[in-house]
């Protein structure tokens, strides 16, 4: 990084932005956080890796970071999809509306596998609503699995992913980040 202060934050700040959800995800949780903190079990078999779709994700995420299309960007990886969207509204405080049916079907995977599953080469972004058109594009030359799964919303107060659970930011942020699985676990 040329610049450390062009850098990408983790987490989103701007209500209205677009949530897209980068990758595809599978069944994958032997030697999830998941597991350790749900069966007290850390074992199995690790998600499996694509180096090529690793580097596709880095290309995107820093194309469009260079050109302004994300205004933040956060990993799945440790406790997947759920904690990574609780770690990008606690950041700077600002909830989020999301919905997984679209990419539960995309994908053939229930809505728990799609927010705790660990598989790899996956990503959120925050994206403007004037650059959704080239953040699109950008996937598509690319071929690369993205889908719109939610709104960043400052007056939610709270992570609602739609049918599955709402959780108020001031009970996340009383949850230190490795029992965040547990805090989804309760509801």
């Amino acid at each position: 990084m040329d610049d450390v202060a062009r850098r990408t934050p983790s987490g989103w700040k701007t209500s209205g932005h677009a949530i897209y959800l980068l990758g595809s995800t599978a069944d994958e949780f032997g030697g999830s956080a998941w597991t350790e903190v749900a069966h007290g079990h850390l074992g199995g078999l690790p998600p499996r890796v694509d180096l090529e779709r690793e580097r596709q994700l880095g290309e995107i995420l820093v194309t469009a970071s260079r050109d302004g299309l994300v205004e933040a960007a956060h990993d799945l990886s440790e406790g997947g999809l759920a904690v990574a969207l609780a770690e990008a509204s606690l950041r700077n405080g600002v909830g989020a509306r999301v919905w997984l049916d679209d990419v539960c079907e995309r994908d053939g995977v229930d809505a728990f596998t799609l927010l705790f599953s660990e598989s790899t080469g996956r990503a959120i972004v925050a994206v403007p609503p004037s650059e959704e058109d080239r953040f699109n594009a950008l996937c598509a030359a690319s071929g690369f699995a993205n889908a719109r799964i939610g709104v960043v919303d400052d007056e939610a107060g709270a992570l609602d992913v739609r049918g599955q659970f709402i959780v108020p930011l001031s009970e996340l942020r009383t949850a230190h980040t490795s029992t965040l699985p547990a805090v989804f676990a309760a509801r």
